[in-house]
C-alpha cells in the first residue's frame, strides 16, 4: 500500500502548499488589517473550489469516463493563468495598502476591499480549485492503477493534512510581524509563487497543444536531479520550478517576475501619495448605508456554492449513466478469457476487464484475423476490475488474455456492423521480438564495427599522447568521440563501459579532479585546459583499455530487442540535454559535432525500423525524414573547414534555430515507441 502512498503524498503535499499558501496569506491580511469581516469570502471560495474538485472527481469515478489527456492540460493551464492574473491584482492591491500606514490604514483597506469584494472569493477558489482539480485527476488515476489499495487516498491525505499545517503555521508566524513588513514580504512571496504558476500554466498549455514548442527545452537537469526527492518537491511545490523547462516557461517566468517585482518594488519605495486627512474622507464603512434588515441568511451563499457543483455532478452522473447501460464486464483468465463479451455499439465504449483468475495477465482488444490492437491492459492483477476504452468502428473483435508465464488465450469473436465513416477505430499492429531480429541484428553488425573503429582511434588518441603530440591528439579525440557518440542507441547494452568510456564529472565528490571522472570528458578537460602529456597518460591509456575491453565484451552483452524504438528517441534527448546546452563541454566548444554524431546514430537506426514503420504509420518516416534533413542542414552551418562553432557562440537565433529543430524531431519521434512496442498479443 506505501508504494501506492508515496505518489500521492507528493502530490497531495504539493497542491496543497501552492493552494494553502496564498490563502493562508489572504487571511492573515485580512485580520492584520482589521477586516475579519471579510473572511467569510475567502473561506466561501476555498469552499467552493474543494466542491467542485469532489464533484469533480464524483463525476470521474461513477461514470468512469475523464478528459482527454490534451484536455486537461489545456483546462488546467488555462485556469492557472487565470489564477496568475488574479493575484498579480491582489499583490498590487497589498502594494498599495502596504504604502498606508496612517490612522487611516483601516479605512483604506476596507474601501479597496469593498472595491472588489468578488475578487477574494474568486481569487481564493482560483487558488484552491487549480489544485483541488488536479489533485481530483491525479488520484483518480493511480487510484485506479493501484486497484483496490487505498494507498493513494491515505498517501494524498497525508499529504494535504501537512500542507495544512505548513500554512497554518506560515499564518501564525506572519501574524506578528509589522504590517509594513508584512505586506512587502508576502507581496515578494506571492510574486515569485505566481511566476512559478505562470510557467507551470503555459506548460499544460503547451502539452494540451494550445501552445507551441513543448520539446523545446531551454533547461533539463532531470538527469542530475531527482525530481521525486524531498528538496526537489519542496521547490516544485513552492515555486513550481521543475527539472525540466521549455524556453516558453523560462522567458515567461524571467519576464513575469523581471516586469512585476520591478514594479512592485518600485511602488514600496516610491513616494506616499497625497491622501486627503482622516477626518474630511468618511470611511467606507460610514459611506455604506445599513441595511434595515438581513436581506438573506449568512448560509446562503456557502450552501449554495457547495449544492451547485453537487447537483451538476448528480446530474452528469445521472445521465452519463444511461449512456453507460451497455457497458460490459469482462471476465479475464487463462480459462475464462472473454466470458461475458457481446457484440458492442459503436463509438466510444467502456469494458470493465475483472481478471477472475489467479495470475496477473495482460489484456488486449484485438481483430482477430490481424491481431491488430485497438486496446489494452498491462498487468490486471488477480481479483482487480480495471476499465478499457476503446473507440468501435465497424469490423471483428476478440480478447486475447495473455496470463504472466501462461499461454495466450482468445475469446470468441464478434462483428459489429457497419462504419463511422473512417473517424472510429484506430489499430495498432502488433510487434512481436521476431519482428525486431533483422533490425537487431543489423544493428548489432553496426555497433561491432563502430567498435572495431574505436579501438583503433582510442590507440592512436593515447599514441599521440604518449608521444607528447597534443595537437594531434585534439584533432584525433575529436575524431574517436565522434565515433562513440554514433553508437548511441547501443548505451543501454554497455553497461559499466559507458561511465568509463564517456562519464561526466556530475556528481563526482572531486568534480573534474575526482579519480572516478574518467574517458573521453577526462583527456577533453585536460587537452583544452594546458594539462601536460604526463598528466593525461593514464587517462589515455585507461580510454584506450575500455573501448578495448569493450570491444571484446560486446558480442556475449544482452541487448534486449524492445529498446531499440526508444532509442530513436532516447539519442536525441540526451543531445537536447547535453550538447545543445553546453552542458556535457570540458572545453574543446565541439558539442555541436557531438549533436551531429548522435544524429548519424539516429539516423542508421531509424533506417532500420522503417520497414516496420512503414506499415503502421505510413506517413511518419516522410515526416521524420524532412525533420532530420533540417537539423542536419543547421548542424552544418555550424560546420566550417575542420572547425565547429561552440554552443556558447552562437548568434540567438541560430541556437534557436537548432533546438527548435531538435524538439521537432523529437515530438515526431515520439510515437515510434508506441508504435513498435513489443506485445504479447502478437
Amino acid at each position: 500500500m506505501w508504494d501506492d502512498a508515496f505518489p500521492s503524498f507528493l502530490i497531495g503535499l504539493r497542491e496543497g502548499l501552492e493552494g494553502g499558501l496564498i490563502v493562508s496569506i489572504l487571511i492573515a491580511t485580512l485580520v492584520r488589517a482589521g477586516a475579519k469581516s471579510r473572511l467569510p469570502q475567502v473561506w466561501t471560495g476555498v469552499l467552493a473550489a474543494i466542491a467542485l474538485a469532489m464533484s469533480f472527481g464524483a463525476v470521474l469515478t461513477f461514470t468512469a469516463a475523464s478528459l482527454s489527456a490534451t484536455a486537461q492540460e489545456a483546462f488546467g493551464g488555462t485556469l492557472s493563468v487565470i489564477s496568475v492574473a488574479f493575484v498579480t491584482a491582489m499583490v498590487f492591491w497589498m502594494r498599495r495598502s502596504a504604502r498606508s500606514l496612517s490612522s487611516e490604514i483601516k479605512e483604506k483597506v476596507t474601501g479597496a476591499l469593498a472595491m472588489g469584494a468578488g475578487m477574494l472569493i474568486v481569487t481564493s477558489f482560483l487558488a484552491v480549485g487549480r489544485e483541488g482539480l488536479e489533485t481530483a485527476l491525479f488520484l483518480w488515476t493511480t487510484a485506479r492503477a493501484a486497484g483496490e489499495s487505498a494507498g493513494p487516498m491515505v498517501g494524498a491525505g497525508i499529504g494535504l493534512v501537512l500542507a495544512a499545517g505548513l500554512c497554518w503555521g506560515l499564518y501564525r508566524r506572519v501574524l506578528k510581524i509589522n504590517l509594513t513588513k508584512f505586506f512587502t514580504a508576502t507581496g515578494v512571496v506571492l510574486i515569485v509563487i505566481a511566476a512559478g504558476v505562470l510557467g507551470y500554466g503555459l506548460r499544460d498549455l503547451q502539452e494540451g497543444g494550445v501552445l507551441p514548442g513543448k520539446s523545446a527545452y531551454a533547461v533539463d537537469l532531470s538527469g542530475s536531479i531527482d525530481a521525486g526527492s524531498w528538496y526537489s518537491t519542496l521547490i516544485q511545490g513552492v515555486f513550481n520550478l521543475t527539472p525540466t523547462m521549455t524556453w516558453l516557461q523560462v522567458v515567461a517566468y524571467v519576464a513575469y517576475l523581471a516586469v512585476v517585482m520591478t514594479l512592485f518594488v518600485r511602488g514600496v519605495r516610491g513616494p506616499r501619495p497625497a491622501t486627503a486627512k482622516a477626518h474630511n474622507a468618511p470611511t467606507a464603512e460610514a459611506q455604506e448605508p445599513k441595511p434595515a434588515a438581513r436581506r438573506r441568511p449568512a448560509w446562503v451563499v456557502p450552501a449554495a456554492v457547495v449544492a451547485v457543483p453537487s447537483v451538476l455532478a448528480g446530474l452528469i452522473v445521472a445521465l452519463n449513466g444511461s449512456k453507460h447501460v451497455g457497458d460490459q464486464t469482462v471476465a479475464v483468465s487463462e480459462t475464462e478469457c472473454g466470458k461475458g463479451f457481446t457484440a458492442p455499439k459503436q463509438g466510444r465504449q467502456n469494458f470493465q476487464m475483472h481478471n477472475t483468475g489467479d495470475k496477473t495477465s495482460e489484456v488486449y482488444l484485438v481483430d482477430p484475423a490481424t491481431n491488430a490492437v485497438y486496446g489494452e491492459i498491462e498487468g490486471l492483477a488477480p481479483g482487480t476490475t480495471r476499465d478499457l476504452v476503446a473507440t468501435i468502428d465497424g469490423g471483428t473483435y476478440a480478447w486475447r488474455c495473455v496470463p504472466t508465464g501462461g499461454k495466450a488465450v482468445t475469446s470468441r469473436a464478434v462483428t459489429v456492423s457497419g462504419s463511422t465513416g473512417g473517424s472510429g477505430a484506430k489499430a495498432v499492429a502488433p510487434v512481436s521480438e521476431s519482428d525486431l531480429d533483422a533490425p537487431l541484428k543489423a544493428y548489432k553488425a553496426y555497433v561491432d564495427g563502430g567498435l572495431a573503429t574505436l579501438v583503433t582511434q582510442t590507440r592512436k588518441l593515447n599514441d599521440d599522447i604518449a608521444g607528447d603530440h597534443l595537437d594531434a591528439a585534439r584533432k584525433d579525440w575529436l575524431t574517436a568521440h565522434r565515433t562513440y557518440s554514433s553508437l548511441g542507441a547501443a548505451y543501454g547494452t554497455f553497461e559499466d563501459f559507458d561511465k568509463k568510456i564517456n562519464g561526466r564529472p556530475d556528481g563526482l565528490p572531486g568534480g573534474v579532479n575526482d579519480k572516478d571522472f574518467t574517458g573521453f570528458h577526462r583527456i577533453e578537460h585536460g587537452l583544452w585546459h594546458g594539462q601536460s602529456a604526463e598528466e593525461l597518460k593514464a587517462p589515455a591509456q585507461q580510454l584506450a583499455d575500455a573501448a578495448a575491453g569493450l570491444r571484446k565484451a560486446f558480442p556475449t552483452q544482452d541487448f534486449n530487442p524492445g529498446d531499440l524504438p526508444l532509442r530513436a528517441h532516447e539519442i536525441l534527448e540526451n543531445t537536447l540535454q547535453f550538447e545543445l546546452t553546453g552542458d556535457a563541454d570540458q572545453g574543446s566548444g565541439t558539442e555541436l559535432a557531438t549533436a551531429d554524431a548522435n544524429l548519424t546514430g539516429t539516423r542508421e537506426l531509424l533506417t532500420l525500423l522503417k520497414p516496420l514503420l512503414t506499415t503502421r504509420a505510413p506517413q511518419l518516416p516522410t515526416t521524420v525524414d524532412a525533420d532530420v534533413a533540417r537539423l542536419q542542414k543547421l548542424l552544418d552551418a555550424a560546420h566550417r573547414g575542420g572547425s565547429w562553432t561552440p554552443v556558447d557562440r552562437l548568434d540567438e537565433t541560430s541556437r534557436a534555430q537548432l533546438n527548435g529543430a531538435t524538439g521537432q524531431l523529437l515530438e515526431d519521434l515520439a510515437p515510434i515507441p508506441d508504435l513498435l512496442e513489443i506485445r504479447k498479443s502478437a
